[in-house]
Order: C-alpha cells, then sequence, then structure tokens
C-alpha cells in the first residue's frame, strides 16, 4: 500500500438535478504510473478528475492522497493542490495572465516562495515544454499546442508529485500531440506520476501503463494496455474502438496465423508478425 498515491473508496458523485454522473468509483493509482482513464464523451471522466484535487466533493466515498483521506478545507486542498496538480482540457480555462511568464509563476508565487525561487522554477518549466522564447507573450497569441504547453508548464512549475491531464492531446495536429507526450514521458521519467483521460486509444496504447475504461459514471475495466485492447467485447460495451494494431492482429489470427493478439504495442505487433512469417 505504500505505492499508492492516489485512491478513491466507493466515490459517487450526483450532479444538483439528480443525475449520477460517478457510481462506487473504486481506483488505486501507483507511485510513478502512467494511468489513463478512457471512455466515451459523456463517461463521467472530467467529472472524476475534477475530484482528483479537490475541484469537486463527492456526494459519498472519500479520496486518498498519499494514504490521508481528502478533507475539504482550505488549508487541506492547498496542500492537495500541491500535490496533485491537473492541466484542463481547454487551455483558456487555466491561462489569464497577461505574460506566459507570468503565467507560469502564479502558482509559485502563491506558495510564498523567494522570488529567485519563483524565477527559476518558471525557467525550467517553460524550457522543459519547450516554450522559452514565449515568455513574454500573451498566451491568447500562441497555437493550441503551444498554449496546451504552457498550460503543463504552470503545473510543473508548482512540481506536483501527481500530473492529472484531461483530454490533453485533444484538437491538436499530430505533431502537437507527439510533443506533449514526449513532455509527460520526460515528467514521468523524472519520478512524476500522471493520469490522462481520453478516448484516443491510439494515444493511450503508446502512453499508458495501465487503463482504466469508464462508462456512464461507473469502472467496466481496469488493466495493461494489451489486456484491455485485446478485450473487444469489452471495447464494444464502451464505445470504444481498438486500436490498428489491435484489429490488424485479430484479423491475421481469425485467417490461420500464429499470433499473439495481446501483443498491441506498435513495436510488439510488428514483432509478432516477423514472428509469425519466419515460421
Amino acid at each position: 500500500m505504500d505505492n499508492v498515491v492516489l485512491k478513491t473508496n466507493d466515490l459517487n458523485y450526483i450532479y444538483h438535478d439528480g443525475a449520477h454522473a460517478l457510481k462506487d468509483i473504486n481506483i488505486k493509482i501507483m507511485k510513478g504510473e502512467k494511468v489513463a482513464i478512457m471512455g466515451p464523451n459523456g463517461a463521467g471522466k472530467s467529472t472524476l478528475f475534477l475530484h482528483f484535487n479537490g475541484l469537486n466533493e463527492p456526494t459519498s466515498g472519500n479520496i486518498e492522497i498519499d494514504g490521508k483521506k481528502m478533507v475539504y478545507d482550505k488549508k487541506e486542498l492547498l496542500e492537495i493542490r500541491q500535490k496533485v496538480g491537473i492541466v484542463f482540457q481547454n487551455p483558456n480555462d487555466q491561462l489569464f495572465a497577461p505574460s506566459v511568464k507570468e503565467d507560469v509563476a502564479f502558482g509559485p508565487m502563491n506558495l510564498g516562495l523567494t522570488l529567485e525561487e519563483v524565477e527559476q522554477r518558471t525557467k525550467e518549466a517553460l524550457d522543459l515544454v519547450e516554450m522559452g522564447f514565449a515568455e513574454n507573450k500573451p498566451p491568447h497569441h500562441l497555437s493550441g499546442g503551444q498554449q496546451k504547453r504552457v498550460a503543463i508548464a504552470g503545473i510543473i512549475a508548482m512540481k506536483p508529485d501527481i500530473m492529472i491531464l484531461d483530454e490533453p492531446t485533444a484538437g491538436l495536429d499530430p505533431h502537437g500531440v507527439d510533443q506533449v507526450l514526449k513532455i509527460l514521458n520526460k515528467l514521468n521519467e523524472d519520478g512524476m506520476t500522471i493520469a490522462i483521460s481520453s478516448h484516443d486509444v491510439e494515444m493511450i496504447n503508446d502512453f499508458a501503463d495501465r487503463i482504466f475504461v469508464l462508462k456512464e459514471g461507473e469502472i467496466i475495466g481496469d488493466g495493461t494496455p494489451d489486456e484491455i485492447f485485446a478485450d473487444h467485447d469489452l471495447l464494444e460495451t464502451a464505445n470504444l474502438k481498438p486500436p490498428k494494431t489491435a484489429e490488424l492482429l485479430k484479423m491475421l489470427k481469425e485467417n490461420g496465423l500464429d499470433v499473439d493478439i495481446n501483443k498491441i504495442k506498435i513495436r510488439d505487433c510488428c514483432n509478432e508478425i516477423l514472428q509469425a512469417k519466419k515460421n
């Protein structure tokens, strides 16, 4: 249990209109994991993520951060938000300062750090996302991909243990997607736990260590990408398509090739096909 950094216990959330958005959610996220919450639009992914740093309070159930139950008072929430940083789907919900540099510096400034420490954190965060060149530009003058990287930099500057990203690649072109994933993988290599939400199965297949499948507010699947994407019945239930590699392996298997349909990662899939040809 020492490695569990975020845990939900029978988490339920009911909106004021009576809509039951989250139903008995039980998940554990381990230190250093790259986790994806996958599901169609309206599954409850964003609602769930807003609970992870206390922006939403459960109707029932609770959340634990590093084994400590979340308490919803100002002091406790400030500590939680230093540990758990959230990047919203739309950068415009997060970026508000006149310049990129001021925006990234806002979080550290509110931690009561020295000016020198704030400057250092801001520079390091902008350098990591390769946006130092834009430090004096207004955020709304940037492209969508650049705005996303600045929003991520604003959370990096807070030095959280866990970063939560809601649809981090939504609306980005392929180059923008690659840039964001490169940043997230680097943060993870440096020890940060990453949780993303998405319905982009190709991106999740390439990125995640573990996947939770969410449908209509309920967790209906939990496993590695190979396990989840090889379960075609589960994906159909969740109204999701498998990655192209999963479809290819399934087709080859049905046509008599001796391939392991669980080898969903692109490199593993290629190796399976090459091995099958040799045999």
